[in-house]
């Protein structure tokens, strides 16, 4: 079940960085956080009173001057609308009600999302005092903060925990490969997952997902399940506009989320721009399976095929466990070797190893290698067992985890990897001192 997602929204220089920035700072409620597209960060993953959410900034979509700033604020919001689940109007206390947020707040009011508003850069007494001045917008109390401060963000939090949708009823999922297909808009998603499905004649049923109007694709592929997660509307070009497209870093996150396996679609066309790190990123720190499909390979001269392939590696080298494919979804070219591989990825994700082979590998591994020391206190490796799969998850049992360094993390994945492969999957290494529980 995917985390319900936040989107703060509001016009320029009201502090929306600053705030996101100030949740993936505090450290008694934030998970993890994530590298953005245009600045520092552009979503965090926050548990706040136990209850877990995604964050995400519209601070990717930068507003013309003039007379465009009036549509460029329309396609924000309405992109948030549709997206999140609960909805922060950030305003600036110090400015007072100005026709934008007017505006913002026009269109806030017209939706069944819950609406909080916040009134930032609320430095001291007197400053709070003046957001009153923001009950005009008929969006009901605003919550005077200073998010360069850190003034009201825990009332903040636990209002927005307050308002967010109760968890869904469990039911039971149909048993398959769960499979998303993500990517920054005109890659080519659409036209991939019209080959993809339009080739194979047994879909046996429309799914209802957990995404707002989405209907995934359950799907039989030599005698597996498929079920294919539809992020959020791509297969209905009639509705896209240019801010929701400009919006689709939700989408990602919120398919990344609910899949076992994520085809990551890029353009052959195209440089790899940081929107497609920032998605590989989240694919990665959700600890999901993840394929690289290089669409509209017919645009690249075969000469450059060699050149193209090692560009791909260097720019993703943070994913060197993933497989890459060279497609053309509009001609059809190498369109039946993604489930194949996808399926392969699967496989490898929900692999469990014995102990003993664990264990040889891994004392192997240990005597070839010299063990960090810290003073004259020397790393030791008791014992190594799969505790989990996906992700596939390895415990090691030592004498003192803080001896530990990222680099011997890293060659002890190498050699795990070199013995059982584990293609195109993330590995959760976990160190534990002898005696813990």
């Amino acid at each position: 079940m995917s985390k319900p997602v936040v989107a703060i929204v509001g016009r320029q220089n009201v502090g929306k960085s600053t705030l996101l920035n100030r949740l993936a700072g505090e450290r008694k409620a934030i998970v993890e956080d994530q590298p953005g597209t245009t600045r520092d960060r552009v979503s965090a993953t926050v548990s706040w009173q136990g209850t877990e959410f995604t964050v995400v900034d519209t601070g990717g979509l930068e507003l013309k001057p003039g007379s465009a700033i009036a549509q460029g604020v329309r396609e924000q919001v309405a992109a948030a609308i549709i997206e999140a689940d609960v909805i922060v109007f950030v305003v600036g206390v110090r400015d007072g009600v100005i026709a934008s947020d007017q505006e913002i707040a026009d269109m806030l009011r017209q939706t069944d999302k819950p609406v909080i508003l916040v009134a930032n850069k609320a430095d001291n007494a007197r400053l709070e005092a003046m957001a009153a001045e923001f009950y005009a917008l008929g969006l009901g109390e605003p919550l005077a903060v200073s998010a360069h401060h850190g003034r009201g963000i825990d009332g903040m939090l636990d209002r927005v925990v307050a308002v967010l949708p109760a968890p869904a009823a469990a039911e039971a999922e149909p048993a398959a490969m769960k499979l998303a297909i993500v990517g920054r808009p005109n890659v080519g998603k659409s036209t991939l997952l019209n080959a993809i499905v339009g080739e194979e004649r047994a879909i046996v049923d429309p799914v209802p997902g957990t995404t707002r109007d989405a209907v995934d694709t359950l799907f039989d592929f030599g005698g597996q399940n498929v079920l294919l997660i539809d992020t959020a509307g791509i297969r209905r070009p009639g509705r896209r506009g240019a801010g929701v497209e400009k919006y689709s870093v939700i989408r990602a996150l919120r398919a990344v989320d609910q899949a076992d396996v994520v085809l990551l679609v890029l353009d052959a066309s195209e440089l790899a721009t940081a929107q497609d790190m920032h998605i590989a990123g989240s694919i990665q720190r959700a600890e999901k399976g993840i394929v690289l499909v290089v669409n509209k390979w017919d645009l690249v001269e075969l000469d450059e095929a060699a050149d193209y392939n090692r560009y791909v590696r260097s720019q993703f080298k943070f994913l060197p466990y993933a497989p890459v494919l060279y497609v053309s979804a509009l001609k059809g070219r190498g369109v039946d070797l993604i489930i194949p591989e996808a399926q392969q990825v699967y496989r490898e994700r929900v692999k469990r190893l014995p102990t003993t082979a664990v264990n040889e590998v891994v004392q192997k591994a240990v005597a070839a290698h010299n063990l960090p020391r810290i003073g004259g206190k020397q790393l030791k490796i008791l014992y190594a067992t799969q505790a989990g799969v996906s992700p596939p998850t390895f415990v090691f049992f030592v004498n003192d985890a803080r001896l530990v360094h990222f680099s011997h993390r890293r060659y002890l994945e190498n050699r795990l990897r070199k013995a059982f492969d584990f293609t195109g999957n993330p590995f959760h290494l976990v160190f534990k001192t002898r005696g813990e529980a």
